[in-house]
């Protein structure tokens, strides 16, 4: 099954989404206190929330168009390295040698997936 390019940049858009939820996730943490309306009321988190169902949308559009989950899955594999990115511009999180041999990894996997 050849997976189409427009499924594979879905899943592409879902993985920086799905890093931007986590992000919203964090910082709305960050914000809530420990009353259960601070987390209900709270937009970051609500936000949050829409970005991952934002992802289960273009999951299932990039589905509808085809493809091998062999394929798609591993590219969601980079919402790993969007949120290292996320992290260090909102957090000046570093990001060590170390973490950019991780990345390249992935890559390579993620390329390595999409041959089969």
């Amino acid at each position: 099954m050849t997976t189409p390019p427009v499924s594979i940049g879905l899943f592409a858009v879902a993985a920086f989404i799905g890093a931007l939820g986590q992000f919203l996730y964090k910082s709305g943490a960050d914000r809530a206190t420990s009353g259960i309306w601070s987390y209900v009321l709270n937009p970051r988190l609500m936000a949050g929330v829409l970005c991952y169902i934002a992802v289960m949308v273009l999951f299932v559009a990039a589905f509808k168009r085809g493809g091998s989950l062999t394929v798609l899955y591993p590219i969601y594999a980079s919402t790993f390295i969007w949120a290292a990115v996320i992290a260090r511009l909102a957090y000046q999180t570093p990001i060590y040698p170390v973490n950019i041999a991780g990345m390249l990894l992935l890559i390579v996997g993620m390329y390595l997936m999409g041959r089969s």
